[in-house]
């Protein structure tokens, strides 16, 4: 992490459009995504109706779509789609960097 609070997590390229991935960074887990217009997007990486990762989960335009009870939560702004998620997720800031995904986390 540099002293700005941007952390580098991979390159875009590794992130598929309409896809999600798993980055752990410390004790914290987070969902790197990437829409069909090649715009990326960072959440938590666990949903918050149950601690399930959203990575395993599928993307469908700007939302993922929760593993466990097929719940939804869009990850462009964290808002809660699809019952039986209830409560937002955080979202992160990002930016891209000679291919390469920051995201910052305070």
């Amino acid at each position: 992490m540099n002293n700005e609070g941007w952390i580098k997590t991979c390159a875009v390229e590794d992130i598929d459009v309409e896809d999600v991935v798993r980055f752990d960074h410390g004790d914290r887990t987070y969902a790197l995504y990437r829409n069909a217009k090649g715009d990326c997007f960072a959440t938590d990486g666990h949903c918050t109706h149950e601690k399930v990762h959203l990575a395993d989960g599928l993307v469908m335009g700007n939302l993922i779509e929760c593993p466990k009870h097929n719940g939804r939560l869009d990850f462009t702004t964290g808002e809660a789609k699809r019952a039986p998620i209830c409560d937002a997720i955080k979202t992160y800031p990002v930016k891209i960097d000679a291919g390469m995904l920051f995201i910052k986390v305070d």
